[in-house]
């Protein structure tokens, strides 16, 4: 069938181009996978011109059905709720789409109503508090705290503050160059662990996975780490070494964030264990990297899935969830635009 790989190859923060979530080579991958399992692909940017694009590539039939879906990697370009267009483009023309709906896309995005919807979910999270200029009381919150933007990917602009001085610098950073509240909350020191989730109806729950920060003096996972730029690599377990018990109350947690969250198909949840044991939920991502050596993908190969299968299972999982049935078996490829 024909497959639209739909993707931002840069994000705009506050009119400077970031690198985007989603590289290249991760792009080049998921067509590559796509390819594998004989669908016709386009890869396009998901601007403005995408819908166009789209009509080119898969028009409707005479009854209006779509004749493709997109598998969605896009990120939006700017603003608040960027990662919201282009799920908001597709669901207004129809096109059937991998991924959450333009609703789920910006909560991602917005750690503090995400934060708020988990909590009221009966969820753990750290403590926090929004704050603009950093001079604002702090309230019940203990020290250390880790300061970061509300709306931002990839850890950008994240850091670790252990007292009043610098946290007021740190928000007066974060309000000055991405012109956006700072998400101030409690540092949880413990473990980390992702856990990756497949599925809608039915959830796969995949191999948790360990953060291993060896002996490095900030314990967090850095845009430097996310960016593969870190003098000191974190190092991955998965799958981690935890108890049965502990395992089933972090599945049990990573669901029901997804659900709070309205995710769809697949999804990351971050987690913090701190040194009773106690879990924290600290964020979610709907739309996780899908870059071979990342978390989601470490996860869904302890569990079996080649990297090839991963992709089409995605995509077989969206075409249910649109169509009520999966992806017919035996298509014959057809080469991409």
């Amino acid at each position: 069938m024909r497959v639209a790989v739909v993707w931002n190859d840069t994000n705009a923060t506050n009119g400077i181009a970031q690198p985007g979530p989603s590289g290249r080579k991760i792009i080049e991958s998921v067509v590559a996978a796509l390819h594998e399992s004989g669908h016709e692909t386009l890869l396009c940017e998901g601007d403005q011109g995408l819908l166009a694009k789209l009509e080119r590539f898969m028009p409707s039939d005479p009854q209006a059905r779509p004749s493709g879906i997109v598998f969605n990697r896009a990120y939006g370009s700017q603003g608040e709720w960027r990662a919201s267009q282009v799920p908001a483009m597709l669901e207004m023309a129809g096109i059937p789409y991998t991924g959450p709906g333009p609703l789920g896309a910006a909560l991602e995005l917005d750690k503090v109503i995400t934060k708020k919807l988990i909590r009221d979910g009966g969820v753990p999270t750290p403590n926090f508090r929004l704050m603009r200029r950093g001079t604002e009381s702090t309230g019940d919150l203990r020290f250390p705290l880790v300061v970061k933007p509300r709306y931002e990917f990839d850890s950008l602009g994240l850091q670790l503050v252990h007292e009043s001085a610098q946290l007021r610098q740190a928000v007066e950073m974060i309000v000055t160059q991405y012109a956006q509240d700072a998400l101030v909350e409690e540092y949880i020191e413990g473990r980390e662990i992702c856990v990756g989730l497949l599925g809608n109806e039915e959830l796969e729950v995949l191999p948790p996975v360990e953060q291993d920060f060896g002996d490095r003096e900030i314990r967090l996972v850095t845009w430097e780490d996310k960016m593969h730029m870190a003098t000191a690599p974190l190092q991955k377990i998965c799958p981690a070494q935890i108890g049965n018990k502990l395992t089933t109350v972090l599945r049990d947690l990573s669901i029901a964030t997804f659900r709070a969250c309205l995710c769809r198909d697949y999804a990351r949840v971050d987690l913090r264990i701190d040194r009773s044991g106690q879990p924290f939920i600290l964020e979610i991502n709907s739309t996780p990297s899908l870059y071979k050596i990342n978390s989601y993908v470490r996860a869904a190969a302890t569990a079996g899935y080649s990297f090839s299968q991963l992709v089409n299972r995605i995509l077989d999982l969206a075409h249910t969830r649109h169509f009520g049935i999966g992806i017919p078996k035996g298509g014959t490829r057809i080469e991409s635009q």
